[in-house]
Formats: structure tokens, C-alpha cells, sequence
């Protein structure tokens, strides 16, 4: 009898286990970047990412912080190697060796991550580079796959390289006429064929948002999951959204080329909420929760049944990351910059996302443009412009959250946002006598609390205990703001002509 019972006990907990793989129930993926003035304590979002069922991550990059953080965690981790270091890695073994050691050993060793991948490059062959990567990214992989295997990791950690959907397309409109750039075709195939030779595997990154933004005909339902549109038939095959039929695409560039079994990672895909029109948080709500829907039903695609590893991009919002292509790359999270929740996801089982706990904020006041300030003071425009210079102020541009402002909420914001950005030190709410702080919160109200324009306090870094740092610090670099600040200077002028 206890044999027996032991027994059931026994193939109830593989039952289950074999359930949680098929359900998806062992947990979602997504990437996490840290291209923030504020950024969110390490171990914070590692908590963030636990609470809300995260068993995978991408980082972009092999930061300290976040590695230590997600030691002994059980969250597997894909490190990232951005695209500057592709020369150096290319150029010599022991430069690849010194990084694994570094970045990948250590962490493994000493703080028990469990790496599963590292990424090398991120998107190196997008054509915007025109062809700045195409000598060193291969060279680069297989430096840091003989350095894997030397330091012992050949079987426990896989190399990859993340690549935009741009590599591959359809002359036939169709999925089934997928194949690889002609002008990267041969060094596809050496890349792939290492890939499948080393058990490494094929990162795509698929933009639905994206497929919008570059045509206007573009069929805006396709976008979605469990939409109205017009399906795309393909042979036997009837393609419902854009996310199956960009990925079969890539699928049958694969098979044609001899390599279809070779596994496909989904890098990065998402919806952001801010920044263009089509970002907003009804859009973005509508499609992670389709695709988070799908990962737990472990769908797969009409060309491969086995769903793929997805990794949703992202998990919070970046206000220091480049805005090239849009204002929206600044707003691809699912949580705001603070792990604070913008909108409501079911995550499995009904149950609800979970905000950051333990976040400390700086004080609760706001730097607005003052009561007695008119907006016809000229020097108003120079003083927004100085402002979103060096902080974010991608929210006020045309069809975003704040675009609604009229010329004194603008300038308000503009200001309020340095003055958060640069930790509400003394002298930062000083623009030529035109701005005051105040404890009342500036936010507008607004019909559905969702689109809401938040006025910002920012997290306290001294709090959690981060070294201090200029919190503008490379932000500057990247606020490529001439178009938001044309818009700012538009809408300030057209109000003072009315």
C-alpha cells in the first residue's frame, strides 16, 4: 500500500510538472533595460520579476547590478554584448576569453546565475547601420563560443545572436516565400550553420508596432491577436496576425536554406504606451495580453507546433534610451520606470500583475511654471528647450499622453521633469523667474485614468542606497529632442496667437 501511494505521489508531481511545461505555467519572459536616470534598485526588480512570474530575462548588456541580483534566483538569464564591443571580441580570442571570464564565469561561479545564453551584438544588421557590423559579428560569436567552451561552459551556456526581422523577407507577400537578405545571404548561412553546429540558436526580434509605423496601408487589426481582420492565405495555411506570419517567414528562410530544425528564440516583441499615437496604453494592453495569453497556452505558430521561447519586451520603461526610431522607445514596458503598474494584464490563472514593492521616491513636490509667468516671456521657449535637453520630455509630443497641454502645462512639464531628473536639487527649479515648486500635484485629470498625464517624482536613488551620480549622465547624448522641441515651439506659438 505505501509503495502504491508512493507511487500515485510520484506520477502526480510529474503530471504536473508535465502540465506547467505545457501550459506555459513555468513562466513568462522578457528583457530588462537599464537605460534610466532613476533606475530601479536590482534586487527590486528581481522581486518585480518573481511576483509576476518572469522565469526568463534578457539583459542587454552584462550589468553588474542586475547579474549579482539575479544570482541564485532561478530566473535563467540571456547577457547580452552590445554592438561597440564586436570589434574588440573579433579581433582576438583572449579579448573574448577575458570577457567570459568576467561577465559569464564569475557570475555562474560565484553567484550562481544560471546563464543559458550569451547575445552577441544586438540587431547588428539593421540596414540603418549600413553594414558597420557585417565584418565583426561573426567573427565576434566565434571567439565567445571557443572562449564558452575553454572556460567550460560549452554545454551549459549557448551563444545567439539577436537579429531585427529586417534579415529576412518574401518577394510573394507570403510567408512561404521567406529567405535571407541577398546581400547578407552568404554570411547568414555561415552564422546559422555555426549556430546548428554549436547548439546555439536563431534570435528574431518582431515588431508588430513597428510593421505599423513603416506603412500607413498597413492593416492595423493584423496586429493583433483575436482580431477582425481579413486573415492572409497562404497555401493550407490562413495567417490570423502579423506576429505568426513574420515568424513562419523566417521559419521557411530557414528551410529553404537546409536548417529546419534549427531553434528560433522570439527576442524582443511588445507594444509601447507612449511617444506616437499608435503607442497608448488601450493598443498596448490589448496586445501583451494576447500574447501573454498564447505563451501560457504554449501556442505555437502554423509552421512550428513547439511555441518559442518570447521574450516581451519590456519590462519597464527607459527615460534615457535613444529615441531613434520614435519617441516611443522610451515607453516599451509593461511597468512604468518606478515598476508601478500601466494597465491591468492577466498573467495566468487570473491572476493580476503585482508592482514593485519597497520603492522610495524623492519628496512629493513639483516644479511648475510659475502663476505669475506669462507665456509670452521670450525667454519661455529657450527655458523648455534647455529643460528637455536633458530630461525626458517624449510625452509631450503629438498623439502622446501629456500632447493635449496647452502652452502653460507644457512648460510646466518640461520643467518639472529636469527638476525630477536632476533629483530636485537646490537651483533646479530655476528657469529666468518663470518657474516655483509646489506640493500640489500638477497632473491633469482626464477621462479614463489610463491615459492620464503623470507629472513625475522620481525615484530617490540616496534611499536605496545607490552611489550618487549625475542622473543626466548620458541622457543628453541621446535626447535627440529637435523634433519634440519644434512641436513644444509650435503649439507655444499657435496658443499665443489665439
Amino acid at each position: 500500500m505505501g509503495f502504491s501511494c508512493l507511487w500515485v505521489l510520484l506520477l502526480c508531481i510529474i503530471g504536473e510538472g508535465l502540465v506547467k511545461r505545457v501550459l506555459g505555467v513555468g513562466g513568462l519572459a522578457c528583457n530588462w533595460g537599464t537605460r534610466s536616470t532613476h533606475p530601479l534598485p536590482p534586487t527590486i526588480v528581481v522581486k518585480l520579476l518573481k511576483d509576476n512570474g518572469f522565469s526568463k530575462v534578457k539583459l542587454f548588456e552584462a550589468d553588474p547590478g542586475a547579474l549579482q541580483a539575479l544570482g541564485r534566483t532561478g530566473i535563467q538569464v540571456m547577457v547580452g554584448i552590445p554592438n561597440e564591443l564586436l570589434a574588440p571580441l573579433a579581433s582576438s580570442v583572449t579579448v573574448a576569453e577575458n570577457w567570459v571570464s568576467k561577465n559569464v564565469s564569475s557570475y555562474i561561479s560565484r553567484n550562481g546565475v544560471d546563464i543559458r545564453y550569451v547575445a552577441v551584438g544586438n540587431e547588428p544588421f539593421l540596414k540603418t547601420y549600413k553594414d558597420t557590423f557585417l565584418q565583426t559579428t561573426f567573427p565576434a560569436l566565434q571567439n565567445i563560443q571557443a572562449a564558452l567552451i575553454k572556460a567550460g561552459l560549452g554545454r551549459q551556456v549557448k551563444v545567439t545572436i539577436p537579429l531585427n526581422a529586417d534579415v529576412y523577407q518574401t518577394d510573394s507577400g507570403l510567408p512561404s516565400g521567406g529567405n535571407f537578405r541577398s546581400d547578407i545571404h552568404t554570411l547568414m548561412m555561415s552564422i546559422l550553420k555555426f549556430l546548428s553546429d554549436n547548439d546555439g540558436a536563431l534570435t528574431i526580434n518582431i515588431y508588430p508596432f513597428l510593421s505599423l509605423q513603416a506603412d500607413p496601408d498597413f492593416p492595423k487589426e493584423y496586429a493583433f491577436f483575436n482580431n477582425t481582420s481579413k486573415p492572409v492565405v497562404d497555401g493550407s495555411i490562413s495567417y490570423t496576425n502579423v506576429l505568426d506570419a513574420n515568424f513562419d517567414t523566417c521559419i521557411a528562410a530557414l528551410e529553404k536554406n537546409g536548417f529546419s530544425s534549427l531553434p528560433v528564440i522570439v527576442g524582443e516583441v511588445g507594444w509601447p504606451t507612449d511617444g506616437d499615437p499608435n503607442a497608448n496604453i488601450e493598443d498596448a494592453r490589448r496586445f501583451n495580453q494576447g500574447l501573454v495569453s498564447r505563451i501560457l497556452a504554449g501556442q505555437g505558430s502554423p509552421k512550428r507546433s513547439t511555441p518559442p521561447d518570447i521574450y516581451i519586451f519590456g519590462l519597464i520603461d527607459e527615460d534615457a534610451k535613444s529615441i531613434q526610431p520614435g519617441n516611443f522607445e522610451r515607453h516599451w514596458g509593461v511597468f512604468n520606470f518606478d515598476g508601478s503598474i500601466k494597465y491591468s494584464l492577466d498573467i495566468g490563472r487570473g491572476k493580476a500583475l503585482v508592482p514593485a514593492k519597497g520603492v522610495h521616491y524623492l519628496a512629493r513636490q513639483w516644479c511648475i511654471m510659475a502663476p505669475d509667468a506669462s507665456p509670452s516671456d521670450p525667454n519661455l521657449v529657450q527655458s523648455i528647450n534647455y529643460a528637455c535637453s536633458y530630461a525626458d520630455c517624449t510625452s509631450l509630443g503629438y498623439g502622446s499622453s501629456c500632447g493635449m497641454l496647452d502652452a502653460r502645462s507644457n512648460a510646466s512639464y518640461a520643467f518639472n521633469m529636469y527638476y525630477q531628473t536632476m533629483d530636485q536639487r537646490k537651483g533646479a527649479c530655476e528657469f529666468s523667474n518663470l518657474s516655483v515648486t509646489t506640493t500640489t500635484d500638477p497632473s491633469p485629470t482626464q477621462n479614463g485614468q489610463n491615459r492620464s498625464c503623470r507629472f513625475e517624482i522620481m525615484i530617490d536613488l540616496g534611499k536605496h542606497e545607490k552611489p550618487r551620480r549625475s542622473p543626466a549622465a548620458g541622457l543628453r547624448e541621446h535626447n535627440s529632442h529637435i523634433v519634440v522641441m519644434v512641436l513644444l515651439v509650435l503649439v507655444l506659438v499657435s496658443t499665443l496667437m489665439i
